[in-house]
């Protein structure tokens, strides 16, 4: 559903509202809160890490082993088959499986306590043959983390598009250039938009690269040297096996301990969040009534205060700020959870158990947010306008000084406009009329062109071409 705002308005998403809360009563965290969980994500990545996906891939691990080992004689040719049909759509008592777990320490063993019961006698002794228990977990987070970036992509594939109009219609939309929260230079609105844009095509391009390398099936036994199934090549082809079976990269060994991969997806998911976190602090800056040159699409008491009638705060590039730094927090835990001690970590894995999963549902739920920001992103070019000749030709002061350096000399062109410029802060005049009181400025450039030197409209440089290679691109 949309909501129209005018005519010049484009659609807007209408917010997302908690339809059950009840079932979320008892969370801790933002993300699963029946009061905040909207803010901080979807339901549809929230789905891919839920605890009931996430066992369902545990048992996909599981049967993907059995198809496996069937195919390569590891195991009879007919058990991987059984112990596939039996296991899909099984009902499994998660409960148990929560209380076992306490007591295992991790959910595996009672899972396939369960899963061999399922498969009856026969099948169920071939089930998580010559496995253990990280083999299925991290392939089951593996497959969580294919699915989660799928859902990345897309979101941030629509993210870009939104860029891209943005880019497009503003190409030639003159605005303050800022450094320092101070006015630098001229620079148009479509710029600013392809620098935020840019960021988001390379990290389109980094998904790209980074999934052969880091989607790795993990299949290595006990201590990683497949001793299991025998000293031949029976493990190796099994593995082979399950990474074509599920779409996964085969790795030349075991990974239990070096976890790169999961570490380069998560900083991935950080870097989004940091090209993100950007972009929301400028439309936040830039909402500022001070400023008025962008606000967000307008959707009733969307970001409305308590006590005052009037505030419209940019609630989506807040919730985009806050889950940055998230996800740059989390970065750091699965950084940490590299360092493994020997063949088998002894508590740094259990870091990725918090951070991944969090990571995808903040990831995409900022992700989402942008993607509602940017759709219907009010420009205010009119203000932009009237702050770009707010400070009355200073912001072209280079425009000057590049227009009279070659009377002059660089150096000395640079301390007599700033003279000028301080004459003008000083005196409240423009830069213009600061200037024609001096001689050495009037006897080297006509007052017809140092009028238009300080005209911040006519120094764009080259920000509508860089706008267009920015655009060519793009997928």
């Amino acid at each position: 559903m949309f909501m129209l705002r005018r005519a010049s308005w484009r659609a807007v998403p209408k917010i997302p509202t908690v339809r059950s809360p009840r079932r979320y009563m008892g969370s801790v965290s933002a993300i699963d809160s029946a009061i905040f969980r909207t803010l901080f994500g979807t339901d549809e990545i929230r789905k891919v890490f839920d605890d009931r996906a996430y066992l369902n891939r545990c048992v996909d691990a599981e049967t993907a082993l059995a198809r496996a080992q069937s195919r390569c004689n590891v195991i009879p040719s007919h058990i991987g088959d059984v112990v596939t049909s039996k296991a899909e759509g099984a009902e499994l008592d998660f409960d148990r499986i929560r209380r076992e777990t306490e007591i295992v320490g991790y959910p595996i063993l009672p899972l396939i306590r369960q899963l061999s019961a399922v498969c009856g006698d026969e099948a169920g002794r071939y089930v998580h043959w010559g496995a253990t228990t990280q083999d299925i977990m991290d392939l089951a987070s593996m497959l969580q983390m294919k699915q989660g970036l799928e859902i990345v992509e897309r979101t941030l594939k629509s993210v870009i598009k939104n860029l891209e109009s943005l880019s497009r219609e503003h190409r030639d939309t003159p605005m303050a250039g800022r450094t320092h929260l101070q006015h630098a230079l001229p620079i148009t609105f479509g710029h600013k938009c392809a620098i935020w844009l840019s960021g988001f095509q390379r990290h389109l391009e980094r998904l790209e690269q980074l999934k052969p390398r880091a989607l790795m099936v993990q299949f290595g036994g006990a201590a990683g040297s497949l001793a299991s199934l025998g000293s031949g090549d029976d493990g190796i082809r099994v593995r082979k096996e399950m990474a074509r079976d599920l779409g996964l990269t085969d790795p030349p060994i075991t990974w239990h301990v070096a976890r790169d991969g999961v570490a380069e997806i998560t900083n991935y998911l950080a870097l989004v969040g940091g090209s993100l976190g950007k972009l929301a602090l400028d439309i936040i800056i830039m909402s500022s009534n001070e400023l008025s040159e962008v606000s967000e699409p307008f959707v009733p008491h969307r970001g409305a205060s308590s006590t005052m009638p009037q505030k419209r705060n940019p609630i989506s590039s807040e919730v985009i700020l806050a889950a940055s730094k998230i996800l740059r927090s989390n970065a750091s835990l699965v950084l940490d959870g590299m360092v493994s001690d020997f063949e088998r970590a002894s508590g740094p894995w259990h870091l990725e158990w918090v951070a991944v999963p969090e990571s995808f549902v903040i990831a995409v739920g900022a992700l989402n947010q942008a993607d509602f920001a940017l759709s219907g992103l009010v420009v205010n070019s009119n203000a932009m306008l009237k702050n770009l000749y707010s400070t009355r030709g200073l912001i072209v002061a280079e425009a000057v000084m590049m227009g009279l350096a070659p009377y002059v000399g660089r150096g000395k062109a640079h301390d007599i406009v700033y003279e000028a410029c301080k004459e003008s802060i000083e005196n409240d005049t423009s830069l213009l009329d600061a200037l024609q009181t001096r001689s050495e400025v009037t006897s080297k450039i006509s007052t017809e062109d140092l009028a238009a030197l300080c005209d911040a409209k006519n120094y764009l440089g080259s920000c509508g071409l860089m706008v267009d290679e920015v655009l060519a691109g793009s997928k």
